[in-house]
């Protein structure tokens, strides 16, 4: 049997065994480990593939940030470094029609900067932000959409945990990852604030105007909420400044989330296992499958699959701005189904020869991957975030979150095409830099 015959074999079979519920990581694993022995006619030293993958990347110091990430965002849900966020956000726009909405978007821009995960800042903003936007008679519709969006922030602005799982499984620097997320992470707050005031200026009952906060208390907010600001600046700006390296920033941050929230008296004995405990679970599915896909894109490599699925596309003459197109609309899909580390790693086997066989900068192409991955995590027919929410809110519709988020789809879509158009929204920082990619 021709190798590539046995790469969709291999293919299939992993597809058969998500469809059974067997977990991703493990499914790519047992499909590249029967694919490999397939090829070489003997199972033993595809057996070895386990212990060989599995070394690498527990040994990874690029993956090492990722519980060290993880860790820092349970220690700064736990020392309520979110509320303090909103607040600050809140007392310096609360005024302006939908300023609640904004302070909401800035609010998870700012704690998804810390936490780095979609749903993680979503559920934590729906706790803080939805009551007090109901409390002023907020539309529900704006109310749940802009928390719902604004959650999708916490994968792209970094550090972000999917952003350095793409660099570890392309083998591209997460440094350079995280500078040329940046210029499009602001871009993204820019467009979703952009739309609430679209939207409250078309239909000024979605949202009525809070009364302007004296400047004192502004500053009280700032004052009780530094802490926030200075672990944002410290793992952040480090990063940038070239005071730490990725790694060092990580560690940094999370020992700096466990003394504020020590510091707080909020990390109670119960409160410090919780957070180690949720850690390692979500730290040993994210290992899990990064090392299945490791095994998994070894194995179809060797089968030439990946190779003749680009030499077949190149074959159709297909222009490459029309593929990127075609393979955007796949991730919306994608995104809108699985979860949104297992739409990236399914796919980066096929995917990333492709975009390279094409000339494209893979860099872009990363910052690009996680935009489309996250507009899906709001994307009907499911979303992520979306069912997240409507788990938190029983009596909401789920047609009315899903309006609520429509217009923000708009604006990413509007974002997604400015970045096909002009790469250099992503790469203009790097270059600058002059940072290795």
């Amino acid at each position: 049997m021709e190798p590539h015959i046995i790469g969709l074999l291999g293919l299939g079979l992993m597809l058969l065994l998500i469809l059974m519920h067997v977990p991703i990581g493990v499914a790519m694993g047992v499909a590249g480990v029967a694919t490999f022995g397939m090829i070489r006619g003997n199972l033993a030293p595809a057996m070895t593939l386990f212990g060989t993958e599995t070394v690498g990347k527990v040994g990874s110091a690029e993956l090492a940030v990722v519980p060290l990430f993880l860790l820092m965002g349970s220690f700064a849900t736990v020392g309520g470094l979110s509320s303090d966020l909103y607040r600050i956000a809140h007392a310096l726009i609360g005024h302006v029609r939908g300023g609640l909405a904004v302070a909401t978007i800035g609010g998870c821009a700012g704690f998804g900067a810390i936490c780095g995960s979609s749903i993680a800042t979503a559920t934590t903003m729906t706790r803080i932000a939805l009551p007090e936007m109901m409390k002023r008679n907020y539309s529900e519709r704006l109310a749940t959409g802009s928390i719902a969006a604004g959650g999708t922030l916490g994968m792209l602005i970094p550090p972000s945990i999917i952003l350095v799982l793409y660099g570890v499984l392309t083998e591209q620097f997460v440094k350079t990852l995280f500078v040329a997320a940046l210029i499009p992470g602001l871009l993204a707050v820019s467009l979703h604030v952009f739309a609430i005031l679209i939207l409250v200026r078309r239909n000024p009952d979605l949202a009525m105007a809070g009364t302007r906060q004296p400047w004192s208390e502004f500053v009280q907010a700032l004052r009780q909420g530094w802490a926030a600001v200075v672990l944002m600046f410290v793992v952040t700006g480090g990063i940038y400044a070239g005071v730490f390296s990725v790694n060092e920033s990580a560690s940094v941050g999370a020992f700096l989330a466990f003394l504020i929230a020590l510091l707080r008296g909020r990390l109670t004995r119960r409160g410090f296992w919780q957070a180690l405990q949720e850690t390692a679970a979500t730290t040993s599915m994210i290992y899990l499958m990064t090392i299945g896909a490791s095994i998994f894109t070894y194995a179809v490599t060797i089968s030439g699959l990946p190779e003749l699925m680009v030499n077949g596309i190149r074959d159709t003459g297909l222009p490459g701005i029309w593929v990127v197109v075609l393979l955007m609309v796949m991730y919306l899909i994608l995104g809108s189904i699985f979860e949104t580390i297992s739409s990236m790693v399914i796919t980066i086997p096929f995917v990333f020869p492709l975009i390279l066989s094409y000339g494209y900068d893979p860099i872009w192409w990363g910052v690009l991957t996680i935009m489309v991955i996250e507009i899906g995590m709001i994307t009907p027919p499911i979303g992520m975030n979306v069912f997240v929410m409507k788990a938190m809110l029983p009596k909401t519709k789920l047609s009315t979150i899903y309006a609520g988020v429509a217009p923000f789809i708009v604006a990413d879509l509007v974002r997604l095409g400015l970045l096909i158009a002009f790469p250099a929204l992503s790469l203009f920082l790097v270059n600058l830099f002059n940072l290795p990619h």
